[in-house]
């Protein structure tokens, strides 16, 4: 599976990692991912899924309805 948050999208960012001298080498900005299991009410089950930490944030501040939208569309796979 690809370093990718399931619910925001969210992937990796490329930049350059500078030096004292300022040489510029090419890197790779990784997001912050968690395994995560979440229990949707809406579906009446458990679900794992691979979010970013500012969508973990989100989703406890305004629920699971997001997700199981989404789970519905089958954009996010189930396990």
């Amino acid at each position: 599976m690809a370093r990718k948050c399931q619910v925001t999208g969210i992937g990796p960012l490329y930049g350059s990692s500078i030096s004292h001298a300022h040489n510029k080498t090419k890197r790779r900005f990784l997001p912050n991912l968690q395994k995560k299991r979440i229990w949707i009410q809406e579906l009446n089950r458990e679900v794992t899924v691979k979010l970013s930490a500012k969508a973990i944030k989100n989703i406890s501040k305004s629920g699971t309805s997001e997700i199981a939208k989404l789970i519905r569309d089958k954009q996010i796979k189930v396990r």
